[in-house]
């Protein structure tokens, strides 16, 4: 190979001009020009470029990857699903749940309990009017505000922790109840109080415009507290934006879902959750770490579906269900939560309604009050980690905070990978951390629950009977 012909492969046939041809033919550029090589391109086959695997590639088209992986979890999932068939049968019923839900045929605590709850709601309402007409100061109307949500936050708990009649099920549904009221309680007081003030937060939560000449007292009426209570929204305002009209089709679409979602969560919970809860003979706290471990693993797969059948079931069915049922406009209630490249993003997209009630009422005060971001960030972030065991772990009676230290774990690992693990690679640790974090933490408070009240079962006990 002559001198010339490496230099000629770093050029391409068509950015060659003609005096570089012609060098390259062994012309000088007073010949005449020749025509170029018909074979050109077979001179040149090499360029400088990355593996499409490679980190510093910047290939993005792994939907065949994608495809792959998910035939092959079908697959995977579909011999487990066999296996578990034909070891246990189909143990799927439906009205064991209905029966456990309904309680005793003539007591339902839970029921009344969350009839109670209405009075908390009129006691807002009635402060309210007493502020707007002046008959309250705002520091005392503020301290009654204050202390009206604490006995909403206390009420629930000791009927719960004392009445034995009250099922388990019966006690998560009030004390979720109770929570969303507090929230919503909290916010229409607050905004209510920045009306008066003429202040409203431009935080981007509540862009309604204030009407000045609309005296306060046309919104505090019943109809307006209970639109907000009922709306799938934690944010209170004026004026919330409206659809036109009921879609029917929309509401049929909804409530189809929510049909269909709540029999598979159901034949999850019966067909698949339930042999590895008889299976233990420990609960958790009593086994050692390799049964733990084991027991753990066993419990990945069918919890994550788990959740991701109830995050939609919630997120998506049940609220948008009640959006179109109330025209309710403002639908933005997750977003796009799965390509979170970081965790803090992850918890900002999950939840969207109760990520702006902690940026307007938690995390803007704290700012107002010089309060550094950071510090800011890891108070509400405390808050909700504490709202978290709190909601779980009271219906069962038991308080470990192995939620709240795993949601801890989370904010350390975000803290201190976070800077490492970017793109890709991000996007991966929060899946990690959704499979293996606080999910799978909330299951085992519902395993040892179980354990408690039947450690040694007869087969063929069922989940539902063992939690009423």
């Amino acid at each position: 190979m002559s001198a010339a012909e490496p230099e000629a492969c770093a050029l391409s046939s068509s950015s060659l001009d003609v005096e570089e041809k012609c060098q390259y033919y062994g012309n000088s550029s007073s010949d005449p020009p020749t025509e170029p090589h018909p074979d050109m391109d077979m001179f040149c086959c090499h360029s400088v470029q990355d593996s499409l695997l490679s980190s510093d590639s910047r290939f993005t088209n792994y939907r065949g990857i994608l495809n792959w992986i998910i035939i092959l979890l079908i697959l995977t999932h579909a011999h487990l699903f066999l296996d578990n068939f034909i070891q246990h049968g189909f143990l799927i019923d439906l009205r064991k749940v209905l029966e456990h839900l309904m309680e005793d045929h003539y007591n339902w605590p839970s029921v009344n309990l969350i009839l109670a709850a209405n009075m908390f709601a009129i006691a807002a309402l009635l402060l309210e009017r007493c502020l707007d007409k002046g008959t309250l100061s705002p520091s005392a109307g503020h301290c009654l505000h204050l202390g009206n949500l604490g006995l909403l936050t206390l009420f629930p708990a000791v009927i719960i922790l004392y009445d034995t009649s009250i099922s388990t099920g019966g006690a998560y549904f009030s004390l979720w109840t109770y929570t969303v009221l507090g929230l919503k309680l909290y916010s229409y007081q607050e905004t209510n109080s920045w009306y008066r003030q003429g202040s409203v937060p431009s935080s981007g939560t509540d862009k309604c415009v204030l009407h000045e000449t609309k005296k306060h007292i046309e919104h505090l009426t019943i109809k307006d507290l209970y639109y907000f209570l009922l709306a799938p929204t934690l944010c209170y305002q004026r004026n919330f934006p409206f659809t036109p009209r009921v879609r029917i089709n929309v509401l049929c679409k909804t409530l189809i879902e929510m049909v269909v979602l709540t029999q598979i969560i159901v034949g999850v919970v019966q067909q698949w959750i339930e042999p590895i809860f008889q299976r233990s003979e420990n609960s958790f706290s009593n086994m050692d770490i390799t049964t733990r471990v084991e027991h753990l693993m066993e419990l990945v797969a069918p919890n994550h579906f788990l959740w991701l059948m109830f995050s939609f079931l919630f997120s998506h069915s049940y609220l948008n269900f009640c959006a179109e049922l109330l025209c309710f406009g403002d639908r933005h209630f997750y977003g796009d939560w799965w390509n979170a490249k970081t965790l803090k993003c992850f918890w900002g997209n999950w939840n969207i309604p109760l990520h702006k009630w902690r940026y307007r009422h938690l995390y803007t005060p704290l700012l107002k009050k010089r309060v550094s971001q950071k510090q800011a960030d890891l108070l509400v972030f405390l808050m909700s980690a504490a709202l978290c065991e709190y909601v779980i772990a009271l219906p069962l009676h038991s308080c470990r905070l192995w939620i709240f230290f795993m949601m801890i774990f989370e904010l350390l690992v975000d803290v201190y990978l976070g800077d490492y693990f970017k793109g890709n690679y991000g996007n991966g640790l929060v899946w990690l951390c959704f499979l293996l974090g606080p999910p799978l933490a909330m299951m085992t408070y519902f395993h040892d629950h179980y354990m408690s009240h039947h450690g040694q079962h007869p087969p063929g006990l069922s989940v539902a009977e063992c939690l009423s």
